[in-house]
This record gives structure tokens, C-alpha cells and sequence, in this order.
């Protein structure tokens, strides 16, 4: 399996690598993965959002991060500079698994 971010990873590897990430699903046509969190206030929220943010600054991969309620968050990851899913997506979502 590719474990950098710029080889875009085959049908079966998405499969693979998404069986090990909690919650998340396949978006844009296998371009991405998005998983929705459900928070316990907008303070938490924020607090995980920066969680997040400490992660994709470390590992260079930034995700897109949607708040759409008080406790409600949206992540989406895709590899931006290919335009499809690599290693490197789901090694994020792994961390994020993990906040």
C-alpha cells in the first residue's frame, strides 16, 4: 500500500485502508472520505476542531472541517494536489479516530 500522498490508492486499498477507520464513508465518487461527529456542546466542538487542526498541521494534510451546529462537525478528506484518496487520508483519519 502507498504510504505517501501523492499515489492514489486502487478500489481495493480504499476498501482495506477504510476497514480501519471508524465511522467514515466514501464521498465524490471515491474521491474523499467524510465522517460527521457529534459533540457534547459548541466549547467541545471547538476544543476537537483544534485537536483536528493540530494533527493535519503536524502531518501536512489538511482536511475540510465543517461546524454546522453547536456540536456538530463535518471532516472531509482527500488528497487536494491529485484530486483522490491517498495513504495519507486515512492515516489522518486514524488520528482523528483517535482524539
Amino acid at each position: 500500500m502507498e504510504n505517501t500522498d501523492s499515489g492514489m490508492l486502487s478500489i481495493t486499498q480504499i476498501n482495506e485502508s477504510l476497514g480501519k477507520c471508524s465511522g467514515w464513508g466514501i464521498e465524490d465518487n471515491g474521491k474523499s472520505i467524510r465522517r460527521i461527529f457529534q459533540l457534547g456542546s459548541f466549547k467541545e466542538a471547538v476544543d476537537f476542531i483544534n485537536k483536528v487542526a493540530g494533527i493535519a498541521e503536524n502531518e501536512e494534510h489538511y482536511p475540510d472541517i465543517r461546524l454546522h451546529s453547536p456540536d456538530l462537525i463535518e471532516i472531509k478528506l482527500t488528497t487536494h494536489k491529485i484530486d483522490c484518496l491517498t495513504q495519507k487520508d486515512f492515516d489522518v483519519a486514524i488520528m482523528i479516530d483517535g482524539l
